[in-house]
């Protein structure tokens, strides 16, 4: 029996129709269900005023809802429904939500949580705008497998290190968190768009123009959008995942799964992806063991944001506020040269390229290019963070605070202050032959491997055969690697006097 005559579910970072929870537990109890997603301003506009109007996110997500549209209007059909598509809307989600709902006449609106702080705090006006109406407002867990305080420690605290955090997870971990929420047996309950097609309430996912965002190169990418095109990613993945352990950390291999766009969107399961995983690590499969490891990671960095929201502003570990980085305009120039991809570091300035011209950053050169951030240039790890922030395809709060703030060594589980990673060492670990330095620096294409991870250190031969004039065609290093790192010892050792200080509650002593 339906608990509820009308009710409206709000697509947020969900944007699939199977296995979504929102979305199973309101065709379950009402007779009637909308379905609504809205391109909000309190999140875009601060975009366009950046001078972001070709937004990759933005694109992804415009394509993305097509494909869900089609989706729902496919399961109202074979229930005998016809236009039960999306309402999409441009306007704030925190004023567009209580108006639909009061305007369709539902008794419950059903969303799935996001624990981002400003996310929360337009749920939290969104629930009480709604309960002024008398309408309910029910959240349910699906971005993560265990989220906010579902794993904590003996003591009942939230975990701050990885490896006793990813024990329990697997400890806890039972087939019910995996199984999916079944969509198809209960559509029926999807209810047709009111008023005529073309109307108020019927009408195609707006166009990018219309909500003043510019296309982007995304179609050019080989990174198919929708939740058909992450499970194409997935398949293709899983016939690879056993080798993934050996390959994820070459960024000139295909290695990665490619799918962290679509798990930030939401546009394939998380119970979905574990699920596989998971089998693959009990049957024994290193490279699935390895990827449901990065799984857990996500997990982890998902409950430290719920927990710990400090985070979104200052150091995980209060002591490194502490430090004092470098400012003013020399460290203007020092953030351009690394934004630009102009450190005359190879594997940063090719790592850099491939960001401003993909919207991707392979894993291995994001943990490269931070640590040379801050621990090369000097620079506080906010604005790496930040420019993440904007040019990530796959940018989440919690995780690229949380990598951030493990390259500056001021987060949970953080790399050591003292360990600080060597742009050439790793150019000529992960990048041997230099695969992909050529592919995103030209200028050094004819270079031989064993001067094209730092061609300062090249004979005149090897540079005038390969047409390289340093400070002309390719930028001498900004910085001399040895000399950034004594200074970077010396800038952290302000730590050193407080590292016995008292972490945030529970978040360390549980090793």
């Amino acid at each position: 029996m339906n608990r509820y005559d009308r009710g409206l579910m709000w697509f947020r970072r969900d944007l699939r129709a199977e296995d979504n929870a929102a979305l199973h537990h309101a065709l379950r109890q009402c007779r009637q269900v909308w379905c609504v997603f809205v391109f909000d301003t309190d999140i875009l506009d601060p975009l366009l005023a950046r001078g972001l109007e070709a937004d990759r996110r933005v694109e992804f997500i415009r394509e993305s809802l097509v494909d869900l549209d089609q989706r729902l209007r496919a399961l109202g059909a074979a229930h005998g429904q016809a236009a039960t598509g999306l309402i999409v809307r441009h306007a704030r989600a925190r004023d567009a939500i209580p108006a639909i709902a009061q305007a369709l006449h539902v008794q419950a609106v059903f969303a799935n949580h996001d624990d981002e702080p400003d996310a929360k705090a337009r749920d939290a006006h969104v629930l009480g705008s709604l309960a002024h109406a008398g309408i309910m407002f029910h959240g349910f867990k699906d971005h993560v497998v265990f989220e906010r305080r579902e794993v904590l420690t003996q003591a009942g605290q939230p975990f701050g290190v990885f490896t006793p955090y990813r024990n329990a997870w697997l400890k806890a971990l039972t087939p019910f968190y995996l199984q999916p929420y079944p969509i198809d047996r209960h559509a029926a309950s999807l209810a047709p768009l009111p008023g005529p097609e073309g109307g108020e309430w019927n009408t195609p996912v707006p166009r990018l123009s219309d909500i003043d965002f510019a296309p982007t190169n995304l179609s050019q990418l080989p990174l198919p959008t929708g939740a058909r095109g992450a499970q194409r990613l997935f398949e293709d993945f899983v016939e690879r995942i056993d080798r993934y352990h050996e390959t994820r950390d070459f960024p000139a291999v295909k290695g990665p799964s490619y799918l962290s766009v679509h798990l930030r969107f939401g546009t394939i399961s998380i119970r979905q992806v574990a699920s596989v995983a998971y089998q693959m690590h009990l049957q024994g499969l290193q490279g699935a063991s390895t990827w449901l490891g990065e799984l857990i990671w996500r997990d982890f960095y998902h409950q430290i944001l719920a927990n710990f929201p400090h985070v979104v502003e200052r150091a995980f570990r209060p002591e490194y506020d502490a430090i004092r980085f470098e400012h003013g305009k020399h460290a203007q120039t020092l953030f351009d040269t690394w934004r630009e991809g102009r450190t005359g570091y190879p594997l940063v300035d090719a790592a850099m390229a491939q960001i401003n011209q993909t919207g991707y950053m392979h894993n291995r050169l994001r943990m490269v290019v931070a640590s040379f951030l801050v621990k090369d240039l000097g620079l506080h790890w906010h604005w790496g963070e930040r420019y993440f922030a904007d040019h990530l395809i796959d940018y989440d709060l919690a995780a690229n605070n949380g990598g951030w703030q493990w390259a500056a060594s001021s987060g949970c589980d953080a790399q050591p202050w003292f360990r600080i990673f060597n742009p050439v060492t790793q150019s000529e670990k992960f990048d041997p032959q230099g695969k992909f330095i050529r592919r995103y620096l030209p200028a050094l294409q004819a270079l031989p491997d064993n001067a094209v991870h730092a061609p300062w250190q090249a004979r005149e031969l090897e540079l005038l055969a390969a047409g390289v004039q340093l400070g002309a065609t390719y930028p001498a290093p900004v910085v001399d690697h040895a000399q950034a790192r004594e200074r970077t010892l010396q800038r952290y050792a302000v730590v050193k006097s407080r590292a016995a200080a008292p972490s945030p509650s529970g978040s360390h002593g549980h090793r």
